[in-house]
């Protein structure tokens, strides 16, 4: 298995979001690089690390959603419950000691690449001239405190 390779495919063109998504690829690309080290330890850090991250990304996704009334944020929010149940087994595998990282590595690189291509793309357009309609009106801060309120 490979690093995840950053492509202009993978934009959404939404700053904030192409940001949050490259991070995760890091944390994706570090478990890559600690699954080799053999120390249980390392890689539960980076999976504990990757999961909190990708929860939080998902919330503040979810709500920029929500704020551009984006049609359909029920199933998006659907496709990230699953995706969460989904990891969260792999975590539970992995704390009663089960070596489930070249397993979960290819589940993240395929689905978050899959995602951002098809689940984000469709709501890119509606989110960003919703982002515009807030920049032009008062609301100017919007962006920082919502970037504030989900990560620090």
């Amino acid at each position: 298995m490979t690093h995840i390779k950053w492509t202009d495919e993978l934009n959404t063109n939404i700053q904030v979001i192409d940001s949050q998504h490259h991070r995760i690829v890091d944390y994706i690309n570090n478990l890559y690089d600690v699954r080799n080290s053999h120390d249980r330890n390392e890689v539960e850090k980076v999976l504990n690390e990757l999961v909190d991250y990708t929860l939080s990304h998902f919330a503040f996704e979810e709500s920029l959603l929500e704020d551009a009334k984006y049609p359909f944020i029920n199933g998006h929010k659907r496709v990230h419950a699953l995706f969460i149940k989904r990891v969260s087994a792999f975590q539970q595998r992995f704390q009663i000691g089960e070596d489930i990282t070249d397993e979960l590595l290819a589940v993240l690189k395929s689905w978050l690449i899959n995602h951002i291509r098809s689940d984000d793309n469709d709501y890119a357009a509606i989110v960003r001239a919703n982002m515009n309609d807030v920049n032009i009106s008062k609301d100017k801060g919007w962006i920082s405190r919502s970037v504030k309120r989900f990560f620090g």
